[in-house]
């Protein structure tokens, strides 16, 4: 076995910070794996890959807005110029 590059290293350190990631790679080496037995079945392969690429895509862009969303909303909490909460009055300039 050799020993793993820092890249690869890189790599496994961020897999491991999003499991739902790493699971969807793992299905993807799954279905090549699976494919390189069963040459016949290549188009039902391409099929699940296509699939599981949608669903990889889809999850790293929703926990992306996620982490975009708790950013901002901690941004706004430091502010002090911004009020989460309470009665909103109004104010007339008299004319």
């Amino acid at each position: 076995m050799t020993t793993p590059s820092p890249a690869d290293a890189k790599l496994l350190v961020l897999l491991n910070r999003h499991p739902g990631l790493k699971s969807r790679v793992q299905a993807l080496a799954d279905i090549v794996e699976d494919s390189d037995r069963d040459l016949a079945r290549a188009d039902e392969a391409e099929r699940r890959v296509i699939e599981e690429v949608r669903r990889l895509g889809q999850e790293v862009l929703q926990g992306w807005a996620e982490g975009q969303i708790a950013r901002v909303g901690e941004q706004a909490a430091a502010a002090p110029e911004v009020r989460r909460a309470g009665k909103k009055t109004m104010r007339a300039n008299p004319a």
